[in-house]
């Protein structure tokens, strides 16, 4: 180390010191060997070797089975405002580069992945929706969340306000409360409404950033809503898990021939039928509440073949490793309905949201899904989340989203 260290030391075990040389920023409870009396909640700490080995430095959270998580293993780091106004700065140029200036609805910072531990903001025009899962992003939040306006208003971007969600369950794990609502901006104040309009693909959604699922609109899927926009020309669409819709209005305005969307939820589907209409595609959709679960066995039985697009994009039928059969067989059952479903030649566009289902498994599942069809799969496409949710192949939690397109045959 190049520097005289301040900051208190915890020691982990030789499995956790192997654990850290994976490159993996997370040091668990588990491997702590030992800590210093007093040590607070959302303190910065060096982690350490059995010997002594400087292994890096993070935050602590104290009530979580991940107890440090590590921002930086360059000893010389100081982590002050300059050092994230620079994480920051780095995390927006890259956007600007992978997006192709497609920023006006984009996720800003992705956790892990941008060097912001527990740490979510999502650009919805002119408001930024975030969420703080972890302690020490939380007690530095006063800092980063101005910081972060400011980097995107000198690069010409207006931001009106900013917007907490943070009624995620995960903060309990962290010791945190849950709610929701404005963030003060310094000297500032916060607009009336967290309702603003966002245009993706061409599509124009109204997005309730106080109310709208998660950080209030899905943005992971952006390119591979375009995908089934190329696919949908002529055909019959039916998407299943609509929620806002935003599937089957990228089909339909992708000149599909006609698009039936789908959801339990009531809400969900006057959400979509209210989009549709915005973007002037009602006349050429349709809107029904339904458990997919039930449809589509209900299609079968009738020998149905009014579609010849389906779209499965449902949401995480698992999040943790100890429901994952239970999900297989999730996933299984309505794959293997829609292939069952579409007439030879048709096509599927099938997806998976959960880190837990990983890209092997799911495969499997596919593919015994379409022996018990009967049926072949003939690959289109293989895609995953937006670039602007960027995935780290030493961090595989950021790697989440699995999406397959396929004519089945």
């Amino acid at each position: 180390m190049k520097s005289e260290r301040t900051w208190p030391k915890i020691a982990v075990t030789a499995k956790g010191e192997r654990w850290a040389g994976t490159g993996h920023p997370w040091i668990y409870a588990s491997d702590v060997a030992s800590e210093p009396e007093g040590l607070e909640n959302g303190a910065l700490a060096d982690v350490v070797g059995p010997k002594g080995k400087y292994l890096g430095t993070g935050l602590v959270s104290k009530e979580s089975k991940i107890r440090v998580r590590i921002l930086s293993r360059n000893a010389n780091d100081r982590f002050d405002a300059a050092f994230w106004e620079r994480r920051v700065r780095y995390a927006w140029e890259y956007r600007k580069t992978v997006m192709g200036g497609d920023l006006s609805a984009c996720r800003v910072i992705f956790g892990e992945s941008d060097g912001f531990p527990g740490l979510t903001v999502d650009r919805f025009s002119d408001l930024l929706s975030i969420q703080t899962a972890s302690y020490g992003m939380e007690l530095l939040k006063p800092l980063i969340f101005p910081l972060i306006v400011r980097v995107l208003r000198e690069d010409g971007q207006e931001i009106r306000g900013v917007y907490e969600r943070n009624d995620l369950a995960a903060r309990s794990l962290e010791g945190l409360g849950q709610y929701r609502g404005w963030f003060d901006l310094p000297g500032e104040t916060h607009p009336d409404s967290a309702v603003t309009e966002i245009t993706e693909n061409g599509v124009v959604y109204t997005v309730d950033v106080g109310n709208g699922q998660k950080t209030g609109f899905f943005l992971d899927q952006k390119y591979n809503r375009a995908a089934v926009a190329r696919l949908a020309r002529g055909k019959r669409v039916l998407d299943c898990f609509t929620h806002t819709g935003s599937f089957a209005l990228n089909a339909a305005l992708g000149g599909a021939e006609r698009v039936t969307a789908v959801d339990v939820s009531e809400s969900a589907v006057e959400m979509a039928r209210r989009n549709a209409e915005r973007n002037g595609l009602a006349e050429k959709m349709d809107f029904l509440c339904a458990d997919v679960f039930d449809l589509l066995p209900r299609l079968a039985a009738e020998k149905s073949r009014d579609y010849d697009l389906i779209i499965l994009d449902p949401p995480a039928f698992t999040k943790s490793r100890a429901t994952s059969d239970s999900a297989y067989r999730g996933y299984k059952e309505i794959n293997y309905r829609a292939m069952a479903l579409l007439p030879r030649g048709g096509y599927l566009a099938t997806a998976s949201c959960s880190h837990f289902m990983p890209c092997a498994r799911f495969e499997d599942m596919l593919r015994q899904a379409a022996r018990d069809a009967g049926r072949e799969l003939r690959e289109i496409e293989v895609r995953k989340q937006a670039p602007d949710h960027p995935i780290l192949w030493n961090v595989p939690e950021t790697e989440y989203l699995k999406f397959y397109i396929f004519q089945v045959i």
